[in-house]
C-alpha cells in the first residue's frame, strides 16, 4: 500500500440510487485535476460520490522514492490505498495509462464494475512508443536516454497532437499543457513490460474509445482492449485522447452514468 499520503479530490455522496463509489484514475504527465475539471461535479451531481486521486509524485501528493523510479505496482498500490479508505469498494475509471493501472488493479481485486476511457491496451504501450518515434525519432531516442518527457508533451503543439483533437479550442489545449508534469520513466518501461492479463479479471469492464486519438491509443487499440475483456467498445466520433476534457466530454460521462445505472451501480 501507498506509504504517502495522497492527494484526493471528494465529490458528492452515494445515494440509494448510487450506492457505490467512482474512484477516477488519470494518466500519464496528469494528476487528479483532469477529472476535477468537468466530470467529478457532473457525477456528484447524477448522485454519485465521485473522488478522483493523483498518483504518488502527481499533482500534490509527495513521493517516498525518486519520480523516474516510480513503478505501475506503485500506481497499484496507491489506487488500492485510497479504495481502501472507502466505505464500499469503488467503481474503478482510468484514463490513458490510467487505465492500464486499472486492469493491473483488477487482476487481484474485484470491484463493482471498471471502465476503460482510451485505456491503454492489454498488450502495452508499444505500439504507441513506436508511433511516437516514427512521428519523432530524435525526441523519442532522447527521452529513452534521459528518463525525461515533458519537454515533448508540454508545447502546447505537442499536447494537441498527443491529447486532443485538431478542433479543440486552443484555450483547453493550452490549459491542460500548463499543468502537465514529468511521468515516472520506470513507468513507461513497465508498460511494455508488466503487462496486464485480462484472464485474470472477474469484474464486468466498460471500453470507450476516441475515434481522433491517432497518437496515444487508436481506436483499433481500443478494439482489442475490448475483445481481451469480452465485450464491445463505445468509440466517440470527434475526439481525441482527453475525453474528460474535449468538448463533447459530456456525451462521455453520460453514457458511463447510463452503464452504471442499468447495472444498479
Amino acid at each position: 500500500m501507498a506509504s504517502v499520503r495522497l492527494e484526493v479530490i471528494d465529490r458528492g455522496s452515494a445515494t440509494d440510487v448510487h450506492p457505490a463509489p467512482l474512484l477516477f484514475v488519470h494518466g500519464a504527465w496528469h494528476a487528479a485535476w483532469c477529472w476535477e475539471e468537468n466530470f467529478l461535479d457532473f457525477f456528484a451531481g447524477r448522485g454519485y460520490r465521485a473522488v478522483a486521486l493523483s498518483f504518488r509524485g502527481h499533482g500534490g501528493s509527495p513521493t517516498d522514492k525518486p519520480l523516474r523510479s516510480l513503478s505501475i505496482a506503485d500506481y497499484v498500490d496507491d489506487v488500492a490505498a485510497v479504495a481502501a479508505d472507502l466505505p464500499s469498494a469503488p467503481v474503478v475509471i482510468g484514463h490513458s495509462m490510467g487505465g492500464f493501472v486499472v486492469q493491473k488493479y483488477l487482476e487481484g481485486r474485484d470491484a463493482p464494475a471498471a471502465v476503460l476511457m482510451a485505456s491503454a491496451p492489454p498488450r502495452g504501450y508499444l505500439a504507441s512508443g513506436l508511433r511516437w518515434f516514427r512521428r519523432h525519432p530524435w525526441q523519442f531516442l532522447k527521452s529513452s536516454a534521459s528518463g525525461e518527457s515533458l519537454a515533448y508533451v508540454s508545447p502546447v503543439a505537442a499536447t494537441r497532437e498527443r491529447f486532443f483533437s485538431a478542433h479543440t479550442p486552443e484555450e483547453i489545449v493550452a490549459a491542460c499543457a500548463a499543468r502537465l508534469q514529468e511521468e515516472s520513466a520506470r513507468s513507461g518501461r513497465d508498460g511494455v513490460t508488466a503487462l496486464p492479463r485480462p484472464s485474470r479479471v472477474r469484474t464486468p469492464v466498460l471500453v470507450l474509445g476516441a475515434l481522433e486519438d491517432r497518437m496515444a491509443v487508436t481506436p483499433n487499440e481500443v478494439r482489442a482492449t475490448a475483445r481481451a475483456y469480452r465485450t464491445e467498445p463505445k468509440i466517440f466520433p470527434g475526439m481525441g485522447h482527453n475525453m474528460m476534457l474535449e468538448p463533447g466530454w459530456e456525451a462521455v460521462a453520460t453514457h458511463i452514468d447510463s452503464w452504471l445505472t442499468a447495472r444498479g451501480l
